[in-house]
């Protein structure tokens, strides 16, 4: 028997590596002769480089500024001329200083610099992950980092989106010209444009800590970049573009002056890492995120992955900390069975703390269920 793990991580808890190596200890206390095979994923957020990592890319840690300004390091993932990027290690909620958002003046700069350190080891081929961000400045660090001259009337505008409201000039000329030989990929699910009610500041400046009149200020900045950036010769999308409003417009940085192409995470990651080829090469599949619910039937991780099972006629079941989809809408979104931990520890607080030794727990239930399983 031939078993893939292929989970995201469980957010705040394990990582999608943790999350295999327990369910594959638990499934092996039942099933000493399983063969398991581990394969982090990721939709572009968080876990993406590990996902890469794991798969066969080579860690790359460098350092860079932080959302706030100081100093993070930051990991990415090349192999030959391509690289993996993912823009929460450098410019995320999760490298915050004690967890302090800042709204207004949090910047994408670091992730520029990633890319900048991705172009110093020869980079032709950049995938850029996003999600997590705790940013709202359309790209503008991002594309200060890379060459992009945004000026006030006579000094560059100051870091994140609220800056931006005093933005007087956009000018392109000194953007990294080896960009110019790369192809350039958005992994974002999101296809949000950078404005407007469906826009960057109003739907995800919120959950950065954007207070209403926050929002307003970042519609403001967001507005001016739009304005000059758009009428820009060169530029190769406009601020309506779907996906603009990704990660606080740095989808818009992208997809506009870098002129990425944007694909969902889950299908990106699924090319660079071979899943496929995996899911075939298994008799059954595991997956799973921290969440199962009505969000994730819009395409998050663990419906790509049940998607190229379903394509190479494995069954697949999914493990999360808790979910709120029935039987029905689990059966449709092709799973044989959920298993959440918080059926074994309703405490949302204590499942989170004893992730691991609740997931070996599932493996082990996984394992005595396969012969039902695999009936069906």
């Amino acid at each position: 028997m031939r078993i893939l793990i292929a989970s995201d991580k469980f957010k705040g808890s394990a990582t999608g590596s943790e999350v295999a190596a327990a369910l594959a200890d638990g499934i092996r206390e039942i099933s000493p002769d399983a063969v398991v095979d581990a394969a982090p994923v990721a939709d572009g957020g968080e876990g993406t480089v590990d996902a890469a990592v794991a798969s066969g890319f080579t860690p790359v840690t460098v350092s860079v500024t932080g959302p706030t300004g100081r100093l993070v390091d930051a990991t990415f993932a090349v192999r030959d001329e391509q690289a993996i990027i993912e823009m929460a290690a450098a410019s995320g909620l999760d490298v915050l200083p004690n967890g302090e958002k800042d709204a207004l003046g949090a910047t994408s700069r670091g992730t520029g610099e990633l890319i900048a350190a991705a172009l110093d080891r020869g980079a032709t081929s950049i995938v850029l992950g996003v999600g997590g961000s705790a940013c709202t400045d359309g790209g503008a660090g991002m594309l200060q980092a890379l060459g992009v001259a945004l000026r006030t009337e006579d000094r560059p505008v100051r870091p994140g989106g609220a800056g931006l409201v005093d933005l007087v000039s956009a000018d392109i000329s000194g953007l990294d010209p080896r960009l110019a030989g790369v192809s350039f990929v958005l992994a974002a699910d999101v296809d949000n444009p950078l404005l407007g009610d469906r826009g960057a500041a109003a739907v995800f400046a919120p959950q950065k800590g954007a207070s209403a009149d926050d929002v307003a200020v970042l519609e403001a900045g967001l507005s001016r970049l739009a304005e000059l950036v758009d009428v820009l010769p060169g530029v190769r999308a406009s601020a309506s573009a779907p996906g603009a409003g990704a990660a606080g417009g740095v989808g818009y940085a992208a997809l506009a002056v870098l002129g990425a192409v944007r694909e969902p995470g889950i299908d990106v990651i699924q090319r660079l890492t071979g899943l496929e080829a995996r899911i075939a090469g298994a008799d059954f599949v595991i997956t799973g995120e921290g969440s199962l619910d009505d969000q994730s039937l819009g395409g998050k991780t663990p419906l790509g992955v049940a998607a190229a099972a379903a394509r190479a006629g494995k069954p697949v079941v999914a493990v999360c900390g808790r979910t709120t989809l029935d039987a029905a809408q689990a059966a449709s979104a092709g799973f044989a069975k959920i298993y959440a931990l918080s059926d074994i520890e309703p405490e949302p607080a204590k499942s989170m703390a004893n992730a691991v030794p609740l997931l070996r727990e599932v493996g082990r239930a996984i394992a005595a269920d396969l012969p039902e399983l695999l009936a069906r």
